[in-house]
């Protein structure tokens, strides 16, 4: 039995699609696994529940990562900043892996991973009291305990200049399993145009050294285009939209089509 949805799909040839949660709404993200896990792709292996930028904060983390996992997904918690408390209180809530905002230097990357295992290994406090709630077919106790380290997804953020001069040390770095890269704030730490030369060449640079390094690349997209675009250059891991995106885009659409429309009204559900 895999430990989680997302070591089964990193361990495909296929890239892992995800999608960003950022209402503290579990129906929401329910609503997406569900009606999409039929999709040909195969829909999501895992949502990254936000809490920096998102309305996410610790008291949902139980209930998301509780809906998300019981849809087949895993839930990766992105924690505001790098903080040891933070990780803990994600990680026993029942996360399957923590992503942390600008990570600069390998030395930042060491600490992240530090904090996320158990010792001897990393400094991470026990008390996994609900964890397994959130792994199907784990049983509390072993089960969890000897799989955590190995088990967990620890993921750290490159996006920014410093980041991106040192992300081939980064990559290196012991218990760390992936990158993902921030597009927005990439281009902004280096000054560039978003999607310009300089910041395309940036995230290739990063995309190789993780890849260099036999860890997952990972990216935010703003749509299905963009996301098709990271796929085909060799993401493992890629954030398709984010629940608010598809939720706006879809009523400006229907708006659209309505407000264009010259036919009756028609009456039906939901």
């Amino acid at each position: 039995m895999s430990f989680s949805a997302i070591r089964t799909a990193t361990s495909k040839p296929q890239t892992a699609f995800g999608f960003w949660l950022t209402i503290p709404s579990a129906p929401v993200a329910k609503q997406f696994l569900r009606t999409t896990a039929t999709h040909p792709s195969g829909g999501f292996s895992w949502v990254l529940v936000d809490a920096e930028h998102g309305l996410i904060s610790d008291q949902h983390y139980y209930d998301l990562c509780s809906a998300i996992a019981a849809e087949g997904a895993s839930p990766i918690i992105r924690i505001p900043w790098a903080e040891e408390w933070m990780i803990k209180r994600a990680l026993d809530s029942g996360a399957h892996g923590v992503l942390t905002p600008m990570c600069h230097t390998a030395a930042d990357a060491q600490k992240i991973v530090s904090f996320s295992k158990y010792p001897p290994t990393g400094t991470r406090g026990y008390g996994p009291l609900f964890t397994h709630h959130c792994f199907p077919g784990i049983q509390p106790g072993p089960a969890y305990d000897d799989a955590a380290d190995g088990g967990l997804m620890v993921m750290v953020q490159i996006e920014s200049r410093q980041g991106v001069e040192n992300v081939e040390e980064i990559t290196k770095v012991e218990g760390l399993d992936g990158v993902l890269i921030g597009p927005f704030d990439l281009a902004k730490s280096m000054g560039v145009e978003r999607g310009g030369e300089q910041h395309e060449a940036a995230i290739q640079r990063i995309l190789k050294a993780a890849k260099d390094a036999g860890k997952q690349a990972a990216i935010f997209c703003t749509g299905g285009d963009d996301a098709k675009k990271r796929a085909d250059q060799g993401f493992d891991m890629v954030s398709i939209v984010t629940d608010i995106g598809v939720i706006t885009a879809g009523m400006i659409s229907q708006l659209s089509t309505a407000s264009a429309s010259s036919a009756g009204k028609a009456v039906g559900g939901y």
